[in-house]
């Protein structure tokens, strides 16, 4: 058995604010907006977007296009993981997963529960329904809870909410939207059947 990733969740020291930094990332489905501080990663902002790019390839790069200068090593972090997400899959597993630093994720309870399950078990190309994370979290009737839980996510795509659809194999909702949705899930399985080569 793999050892399960435990990312590092760092909480605000004596209540003092974290001195937070924003970038921009020109992908291939949009501007992602990206903030965090030197202790870690606060969020991944997705486009709001009725277009995407047709097919799954990756049509550019992902590029820094704003707030590039004095970025703190988690968000250099969040960049090369979103870089290698977009443009080089294969070498995901080689990167680390970015230290978190949101007040959702140093929380102690059922929906931190479900976003680690989700970010330890369900890998790149794979998607599992909302009662299959429920189990997988441990409250198997709580799948309306793992609803909720991706609702809240702040850390889109590195938490992948995307892979969780509903029991019948329709994809369900999507904080980006269902094109954005659809656009990832074809986008992992092309690249997951090009590693498989």
């Amino acid at each position: 058995m793999a050892p399960r990733l435990i990312p590092r969740v760092n909480s605000k020291v004596g209540g003092s604010m974290c001195e937070e930094k924003h970038a921009v990332l020109l992908s291939p489905v949009g501007k992602i907006e990206i903030s965090g501080c030197e202790t870690g990663l606060h969020e991944i902002k997705l486009p709001k977007t009725s277009m995407l790019p047709s097919g799954a390839e990756a049509s550019a790069a992902c590029e820094v296009c704003e707030g590039a200068e004095e970025m703190p090593e988690p968000l250099e972090q969040c960049t090369a993981w979103l870089r290698a997400y977009f443009c080089e899959p294969a070498t995901l597993a080689n990167l680390p997963v970015p230290a978190f630093h949101h007040p959702l994720l140093q929380q102690d309870s059922f929906t931190r529960q479900v976003l680690w399950t989700l970010l330890n078990d369900v890998k790149f190309g794979e998607a599992v329904s909302y009662k299959e994370l429920a189990d997988l979290a441990g409250n198997s009737r709580a799948a309306r809870a793992v609803g909720a839980a991706m609702r809240r996510n702040p850390i889109a795509l590195i938490i992948p909410c995307h892979r969780v659809i509903r029991s019948g194999g329709k994809i369900g909702n999507y904080g980006g939207g269902r094109l954005m949705k659809e656009w990832l899930l074809s986008h992992e399985k092309l690249q997951k059947e090009k590693l498989a080569y």
